[in-house]
């Protein structure tokens, strides 16, 4: 009866929009709940009498960045605002309320301490490692805007063939690839496209759909492994790493692929067993077929012969001198003179990471620069402790707030600490091969964490298809991330004892 009412879709619309409001509503009284618990905690450390810290000579100043590393720590995991405006409030904080720029009634040197150098704050945003970001999604832009992207996945996957273990290697090894130099959600956005004629030539009754459809998000999270610019929690540990006041190893990127990129072709071959295992095809052959063009003008070729310039460069800065963030830079430099990126173009760059990053890296500052850092070493007795069980708890802090928040977020909160930690431990490392089994160990923890569809973008995406359930990516998920862990760590652990780094 009621569908013969020429107003039921009316009725429908307003009844859909009465849900819609109620669970904005809800969602409203949440972030309020999760809002006021940050900052009744972050005003209590603020305003807490120094002792309550037990640390022996600390200032106001680094009293105020233990509020704000706490205020970051909670937004982040409890999701209040976004990473990157998180971020953006942490460099405001300190720089109003711990920098020689700050308000002057509160930030007086005699009163609060030693302040933080207000210049060295705001340059965290032209860190050399952000130049790096910007040259990886500078080469993604171009190489999508000409059409590049789709021809290369066209000619890679062609030798694969129709068999259809075949083609779900095919795209395993080529959504890796892709994702070690262009933005892992970018990769995986572009091969889901790709793959939508695949899913229309397989029965639904089968597990091949689950099979193509898990083999992206997989594949894009272990595929940012293999370079420094694969996935930003690399370029978050390379920068503490080659940071020329701190470690100072001169780690290149020639020298992460020669170690990172086996392991991730080694990853990706037993995701392709597992996979083919836990969901077998019941069509043996898949047609494959590619729609997009490259476009046939010189836009096109200058963009070929960049690409494998500045490829090279990397992968040979230990020999030329010139570092990989200088690099990162020659495609930004070649694409707008000849026109190939306009001021348009520049929008697309992924500026809320760039925001996040930065955010972690003024956290480092300060933590270093307020001498937090030098007391914290001297208070708490980190050098007593087991280097296996930093390694396994770091790894497994990592692991476990990456499958729930933003592996960005994860990093740029674990690192500055670690370095730490690492720094008061000294020789103790030398166990278990060094401070960059840490540091790296959480990087390749952060891209492990795909349990869950929030846990990554590209998980996201695949489960968006409606091809995949929440308990196939949950069981995909962890049995890939605890071999890329286990695979990742002894591999780390091989390369110090040898001294390979």
């Amino acid at each position: 009866m009621f569908k013969n009412f020429h107003g039921f879709h009316i009725l429908d619309a307003y009844h859909k929009m009465r849900q819609v409001k109620k669970a904005q509503r809800e969602r409203l009284i949440k972030k309020c709940i999760q809002g006021a618990i940050v900052l009744i905690v972050t005003l209590l450390l603020w305003n807490a009498p120094t002792s309550f810290f037990g640390m022996e000579g600390l200032t106001v100043v680094q009293q105020r960045i233990i509020a704000i590393f706490a205020f970051a720590t909670l937004m982040w995991i409890m999701e209040v605002a976004s990473s990157w405006a998180t971020s953006v409030a942490i460099i405001g904080m300190l720089l109003v309320f711990c920098s020689n720029s700050g308000i002057r009634w509160l930030c007086n040197p005699d009163e609060v301490g030693e302040l933080l150098n207000y210049k060295s704050v705001m340059a965290t945003f032209a860190d050399p490692v952000i130049m790096l970001f910007i040259g990886g999604f500078t080469l993604a832009i171009a190489a999508g805007k000409t059409g590049l992207d789709a021809q290369l996945a066209k000619i890679l996957l062609r030798p694969f063939g129709t068999k259809s273990e075949h083609v779900l290697l095919g795209f395993l090894l080529i959504t890796g690839l892709f994702s070690m130099f262009v933005s892992n959600t970018a990769t995986a956005a572009m091969m889901l496209t790709f793959l939508a004629p695949v899913f229309k030539q397989l029965p639904p009754e089968g597990k091949g759909r689950i099979a193509m459809a898990l083999s992206i998000p997989v594949a894009a999270n272990l595929g940012g492994m293999g370079t420094p610019i694969g996935t930003p929690p690399n370029t978050i540990a390379l920068k503490y790493l080659n940071d020329p006041e701190g470690l100072n190893m001169g780690l290149g990127f020639g020298q992460w692929m020669a170690f990172m990129f086996p392991l991730v072709v080694l990853l990706l071959f037993v995701s392709w067993m597992l996979l083919k295992r836990v969901f077998p095809f019941s069509q043996k052959t898949i047609q494959l077929t590619i729609e997009g063009e490259m476009k046939r003008d010189w836009h096109t070729y200058v963009v070929i012969i960049t690409f494998i310039g500045t490829v090279l460069l990397w992968l040979l800065d230990t020999w030329t001198g010139i570092n990989s963030y200088t690099v990162a830079l020659i495609p930004f430099v070649i694409f707008s003179l000849t026109g190939v990126i306009t001021r348009r173009d520049l929008e697309e760059i992924n500026w809320s990471v760039i925001w996040m990053v930065a955010g972690g890296f003024a956290l480092g500052y300060g933590l270093n620069a307020s001498g937090l850092a030098a007391l914290a070493v001297k208070s708490i007795p980190f050098g007593s402790f087991s280097p296996l069980f930093i390694l396994i708890l770091s790894g497994l802090i990592c692991y476990a707030l990456s499958n729930f928040i933003s592996n960005s977020a994860t990093a740029a909160l674990l690192m500055p600490i670690l370095v730490v930690v690492c720094s008061a431990m000294d020789s103790k490392l030398g166990a278990i091969g060094g401070t960059p089994t840490v540091l790296i160990g959480v990087a390749v923890a952060a891209s492990s964490a795909m349990v869950l569809p929030i846990s990554t973008p590209p998980n996201a995406l695949a489960f968006a298809t409606n091809l995949v359930q929440q308990k196939d990516m949950a069981k995909m998920g962890l049995m890939v991330g605890i071999i890329s862990m286990v695979l990742g760590y002894t591999l780390l652990y091989v390369i110090g004892q040898l001294h390979l780094l």
